[in-house]
């Protein structure tokens, strides 16, 4: 309606997005009493309702700014606007309490300690010097304290902490940083910190300041401390003291993967590793991952303990992002410490991660010495995020939870209500409605109860938190994940029927296309390169260029099988992988050839009559087995003690050889009838020929990537020239090798090719719920037009 320029207009403007948790309602508060104007704003399921009234010019510009300068951790995804009756209102401007309605808002992530809380838990005359727990509403916990939305303080786990007096009067302030900061609180009334030693370790129990004075004394004496953060506990130890370090890693249990490392401060990552400005701004972001960076040489910083990243280039580094972090690394004129910690998962090997502090002292018994805990409980265990920044700055998460979760994507193609559960590795879930989905936490790999628990948890405080109730569940297609059984439990509880089930490879691209906006109505070639998926044909597939839209998909090229000895259980074993591929290539098991040496005699014959009458021998087209199997043939790793620890060895290897041009392994294309084959018989016999001469490792691990990228490349051409289409997906866990999958985009855009690569949404499994939701709601869809 259009009022007299004299009179008053008001009007009803409804804000959707992160826009709770933020301190949105204190910006609209100040914005409004800036243009003097009458009305209120709440908090609603639905985001934020403001009604403002005063001259039409003043309504107007406050609509105009409205959006211009949000808070900091404010995302605003829509804005709807009606004028209604004016009332006549004059007075101020006034923050009302939470509606509670239906509906749906959006929560924002936990965010690291931001500058202005930092100076203040720096400042000897401020109330807050040396608060573990300080917070404003620019950042600070959200996500891992939130138990229900709307998202106000008796919905999170700040409930059990009354404000005192002078807490209170900043949160009711509206010209304060805190007003209506939620986790709001000081010494006098917040959480407390407490340490616990281990039996018979000689220190007392401490509280508060003294607690972390201990824990710093603890973790220079070579000690490892179970440290509570935000998301769950951590295991931290001094970075450079090798004995601690290697301590840690036999009590965890952790054979020879990389530890994530914390710096005290910017300057410190510098000197331990080479950082680009796009890695400097990853690393000091408000997400405040582990960023993946190339090491220094030594000699030229803090030297690293050989058993933090044991024959990696590379480093995992991040910066504190809790206040507890801060304080442990110490503030500016503090007792001498450690300056570099170990800040790696509170748990066992295979387990979750622990964040209930009775559990956190039995199940991290035996590996800590001491437990630097505190009292505000954690609503949902969320552990760090992992990412890596690609040579053109772009970044590429490859483990999605803390600083992102619980974060929407905008979806290209609407989906029902759905559960999707993801896969048995890097498990995460993935809740979706309408034009949107949810990631849960990286839960990590589903082989017993506890992380099975821990699943069903996140589950349940994401469904709280989003509000959907899932009308299908979709899961993987094998048979064997226990993530498949667990949809199966869970899509009868619900009383849906069975789980939809998708095709592992055309679940990861469709999370590539989704990522990128595509809304299937042209194909894309995906190219699927991971360790392992249940194939169609009850084979393991993982080596597959598939055509593929969200409906369906055509298998159109695939790495030629070998068998896979053992089957799952055998990928501990890349030199029995390695034998089994020369045996599947006609190639002869050569004395003195690395992965002959690797075996004993008599594991070569049980292995040789394993192959000749096809004993637990399922075929397999993975690509990431074929790496696994050249690293054991170019002597890297035999046996290996993780996931992937064979193919980053000869990652890591391939780098040595710089940019060099060592040229590329062929692979033999065959085109005929579908699928295609790319057979690597004549890689692995120059690979043998290269052994033979004496090629340097380097060499022979750069050779490889290179021919598997041009392999890529040509069948990619070749699929162009049959089908016309013209944008390719790179996806799969083999493709978070940067190596590999630089040199493979770099081939494909040169070719003509539009490359879609994974950035937020990672390329592992850790991404293939979202796929696996776009593919069962377009199916259901589809279904119901």
């Amino acid at each position: 309606m259009t009022a007299p320029a004299t009179g008053s207009v008001r009007r009803r403007i409804t804000v959707r997005g992160t826009v709770q948790g933020v301190g949105f309602r204190p910006y609209v508060h100040r914005l409004a009493a800036d243009l003097a104007l009458a009305g209120f704003v709440s908090n609603t399921a639905d985001g934020v309702l403001i009604e403002v009234e005063g001259p039409p010019d003043e309504v107007d510009r406050f609509s105009g700014r409205l959006t211009e300068q949000p808070p900091p951790l404010a995302t605003v995804t829509g804005v709807g606007c009606e004028d209604v009756p004016a009332t006549g209102a004059t007075g101020p401007f006034t923050i009302r309490p939470t509606e509670r309605s239906p509906g749906r808002t959006q929560l924002p992530p936990d965010t690291a300690t931001c500058a202005d809380c930092l100076r203040e838990l720096a400042d000897p005359g401020d109330r807050r010097h040396r608060h573990p727990f300080v917070t404003c509403t620019h950042c600070g916990p959200r996500f891992t304290i939130a138990t229900a939305m709307p998202y106000d303080r008796p919905a999170t786990t700040m409930a059990g902490f009354p404000m005192c007096p002078a807490c209170a009067r900043e949160y009711g302030d509206p010209a304060d940083r805190r007003f209506h900061a939620q986790p709001v609180a000081c010494p006098d009334c917040g959480p407390r910190l407490t340490l616990v030693p281990a039996a018979g370790l000689g220190v007392r129990p401490a509280r508060d300041a003294e607690a972390l004075t201990t824990a710093r004394s603890l973790l220079a004496a070579g000690r490892i401390v179970a440290v509570k953060g935000v998301g769950g506990y951590h295991l931290a130890c001094d970075a450079t003291d090798a004995r601690a370090v290697a301590t840690l890693r036999a009590r965890k249990e952790r054979g020879g993967k990389a530890f994530a490392v914390m710096c005290a401060d910017l300057d410190t990552a510098e000197r331990v590793a080479v950082l680009s400005a796009a890695e400097r701004a990853a690393l000091t972001s408000a997400r405040r991952p582990i960023v993946l960076l190339r090491r220094r040489t030594p000699g030229h910083g803090p030297r690293l303990a050989g058993e933090v990243c044991p024959g990696s280039p590379h480093v995992g580094l991040l910066l504190p992002y809790t206040p507890v972090h801060t304080l442990l690394l110490g503030l500016p004129g503090d007792p001498p410490g450690p300056r570099l910690l170990v800040m790696t998962s509170g748990n066992r090997s295979g387990e979750p991660i622990v964040t209930d502090d009775t559990e956190a002292l039995t199940r991290l018994a035996g590996i800590a010495d001491a437990w630097l805990t505190h009292d505000r409980p954690i609503a949902c265990p969320c552990d760090d995020s992992l990412l890596r920044v690609r040579a053109d700055g772009a970044e590429q998460v490859l483990r999605r939870s803390r600083g992102y979760v619980p974060r929407p994507l905008r979806l290209p193609l609407p989906v029902r209500p759905a559960l999707a559960v993801g896969g048995d590795l890097k498990n995460a879930l993935c809740l979706g409605e309408a034009d949107q989905a949810w990631f849960g936490p990286h839960i990590g790999d589903m082989a017993d109860l506890a992380t099975l628990e821990a699943a069903e948890r996140a589950e349940r405080h994401l469904t709280r938190l989003t509000g959907v109730t899932p009308r299908l569940v979709a899961a993987d297609r094998h048979p064997g994940y226990h993530s498949t059984r667990r949809a199966g439990s869970r899509a009868a509880r619900l009383g849906l029927g069975r789980p939809v089930p998708v095709q592992h490879h055309h679940a990861h691209i469709a999370a590539a296309m989704a990522e990128h906006g595509l809304d299937g109505s042209t194909p894309v070639i995906g190219v699927a390169f991971d360790g392992t998926g249940y194939g169609d044909d009850g084979t393991v597939w993982g080596g597959e260029i598939l055509l593929a839209d969200y409906t369906g998909y055509r298998r159109l090229a695939r790495l030629t099988p070998a068998p896979l000895p053992g089957g799952d259980a055998g990928v501990a074993n890349p030199c029995r992988l390695a034998l089994a591929r020369l045996w599947a290539a006609g190639l002869p098991w050569t004395p003195g050839l690395p992965s002959v040496e690797a075996c004993s005699e008599p594991e070569r014959t049980v292995l040789q009559r394993q192959l000749a009458r096809r004993l637990a021998c399922v075929p397999t087209s993975s690509m990431g087995r074929l790496f696994d199997a050249v690293s054991s043939l170019a002597g890297l790793c035999h046996r290996a003690g993780y996931e992937a620890q064979a193919a980053l060895e000869l990652e890591a290897a391939a780098l040595e050889a710089g940019d060099a041009d060592t040229g590329a392994y062929p692979f033999a294309i065959t085109a005929g009838r579908l699928p295609w084959e790319m057979n690597p018989t004549p890689t692995l016999r120059a690979l043998l020929d290269d052994r033979a001469r004496n090629t340097p490792v380097p060499v022979l691990a750069a050779r490889f990537h290179r021919g598997v990228a041009r392999a890529v490349a040509e069948i990619c051409c070749r699929a162009r020239s049959e089908t016309g289409l013209t944008t390719v997906a790179l996806t799969g866990g083999v493709f978070a090798n940067a190596l590999l999958e630089e040199e493979s985009a770099a081939l494909l855009a040169t070719a003509g090719f539009t490359v879609l690569r994974h950035g937020e949404v990672p390329p592992n499994d850790g991404g293939l719920a979202l796929g696996q939701l776009m593919v069962a709601g377009t199916a259901v869809n589809h279904e119901t037009e």
